[in-house]
């Protein structure tokens, strides 16, 4: 199943559950949804009509007592803190779409990976790491020794002691007295500590002047990155500069009140020609800076939108925003929230009418002369100016760069992902129509797809405008900013 498929399969089962209903199964055409709630989630299994549903039953209760061994919270973000250990035990229990003849305990068994071999051998090997150490010790003991006993045996000769003669004249004097006893006879009090911990103080020595360390790229660092760059990865040359640069989102937040509008695109196109499905999910952000100006109700202007399914946040008056128009709180006496960005309103849209496809992409390849000859061309909307636009074909792997013969914009060859990268600044009426052909080696039609599509716009699908933001109280109008850009989510021909 390609990836796409099944996106589709599971985009369309919240469509199909219904509100009440005791049942456990959804059939369609093509495949059945086994699913159980669990808490605000759904464990899902998805089958062919043709499979037994008592065994998908047995295989869903099976797994629904896995979860919450592996999962103590049952919500989005515990399952992604334990994604990994979820798969590695569904797999355990279903293998090639059947289920294994396995219990809950063979499986974390089976996880865990117990080993009496490795559990001996690791004993083995601490053993003989304690064994190395104890010897280590005694070894050190006996130098040790060694050193104390030459100490003493060497006490009956007279053994010169390092005197820096800058530590003045008592010092020498407290040493000599150390080495010539009177009482006892010739060097009679001199012994180990007298050896070890010397009275005469000792400088620090100056420090050498140096280098130190220093910041850069060397020879060596600089053929690496070069090497990278080859390769195609990309290098940020200095960090600094990107993070000092303004972004436009700081920009906006400057306005006391701030509007974003942001739509997310998904598109699945067929290679063969015609449009899978196109899904547009937008959503209006509302930035107050200061709680004085969070008394407000916001005038929108809407066009036709067919299509579109608008739904707004639970604190917001819908009554007065489905005849009216305007973005207001239930209680007009409560302030919108200051600070952060808050979804005010939000729109969905899904359709198969090819002609509201922002850009379409066409893929020739034609063998010839023992080479591939890949023409690609795109077609854009005219009701869209789309930036940054980024083509990505992939290709197989190859030993050399693939030969461009014509391009309309720029193109780069990542050999580390085997994709050419054809990219476009700006398409608008002067380049709705653009071409790029190259050659590879003999290679089947299927290796250039999917190719996936990247570009933002500053239009979006829903015609959706703020007119004015008005004060709760006495209806005075305030300044604000506004944001709008159509970003792509998932854009793909397959």
């Amino acid at each position: 199943m390609s990836r796409i498929r099944i996106e589709g399969l599971l985009a369309a089962f919240p469509k199909l559950v219904g509100i009440g209903k005791q049942h456990t199964y959804v059939e369609t055409e093509n495949v059945r949804y086994v699913y159980q709630p669990m808490e605000s989630l759904y464990l899902l299994l998805v089958t062919n009509k043709q499979s037994n549903i008592l065994e998908d039953l047995e295989t869903l209760r099976l797994l629904s007592k896995l979860v919450p061994d592996y999962c103590p919270a049952l919500d989005e973000e515990g399952i992604c803190k334990v994604a990994f250990e979820l798969i590695f035990a569904f797999d355990e229990v279903i293998s090639l779409g059947h289920k294994e003849a396995v219990t809950i305990a063979q499986v974390k068994q089976y996880l865990e990976m117990e080993s009496h071999e490795e559990r001996l051998h690791q004993l083995i090997m601490q053993s003989k790491i304690n064994e190395t150490k104890d010897v280590m010790k005694r070894k050190a003991n006996e130098i040790d020794k060694s050193k104390i006993d030459k100490l003493r045996s060497d006490k009956g000769r007279m053994i010169p002691m390092p005197i820096r003669l800058d530590n003045g004249f008592n010092d020498i004097t407290s040493a000599l007295s150390g080495e010539f006893g009177s009482n006892s006879g010739f060097g009679s009090s001199l012994d180990s500590d007298t050896f070890s911990k010397p009275k005469a103080r000792v400088s620090a020595p100056a420090p050498t002047k140096g280098f130190g360390m220093q910041l850069g790229k060397t020879q060596k660092a600089a053929q690496f990155i070069e090497s990278l760059k080859a390769e195609g990865e990309v290098i940020v040359e200095d960090v600094q500069q990107v993070i000092a640069g303004p972004s436009k989102s700081t920009a906006l937040v400057t306005d006391p009140i701030a509007v974003a509008i942001e739509e997310r695109l998904v598109v699945a196109l067929k290679k063969d020609g015609g449009l899978e499905n196109l899904e547009v999910q937008g959503t209006m952000f509302l930035t107050v800076q200061k709680k004085e100006d969070a008394y407000i109700r916001v005038q929108i202007e809407t066009g036709a939108n067919k299509g579109f399914q608008f739904k707004t946040h639970p604190s917001i008056d819908k009554e007065l925003f489905s005849q009216q128009n305007i973005l207001g709180l239930k209680d007009p006496n409560r302030p919108f929230p200051t600070g952060t960005p808050s979804g005010v309103v939000k729109w969905r849209m899904q359709s198969r009418q090819e002609s509201l496809v922002p850009i379409n992409i066409n893929c020739w390849p034609s063998v010839s002369g023992g080479e591939t000859f890949v023409n690609i061309e795109y077609e854009s909307s005219k009701t869209f100016e789309l930036q940054n636009v980024l083509i990505l074909i992939p290709l197989p792997a190859l030993r050399e760069p693939p030969i461009v013969n014509q391009v309309d914009g720029d193109w780069r060859y990542d050999s580390r992902k085997s994709v050419l990268e054809w990219s476009i600044v700006l398409i608008d009426n002067t380049n709705r129509n653009g071409s790029m052909e190259f050659v590879v080696p003999p290679t089947d039609s299927s290796s250039f797809f999917p190719i996936d599509v990247k570009f933002s716009a500053v239009r979006t699908f829903c015609d959706i405008k703020v007119a004015s933001v008005n004060q709760t109280q006495g209806g005075n109008s305030l300044k604000f900013g506004g944001r709008t850009q159509l970003v792509v989510e998932s854009y793909q021909v397959a």
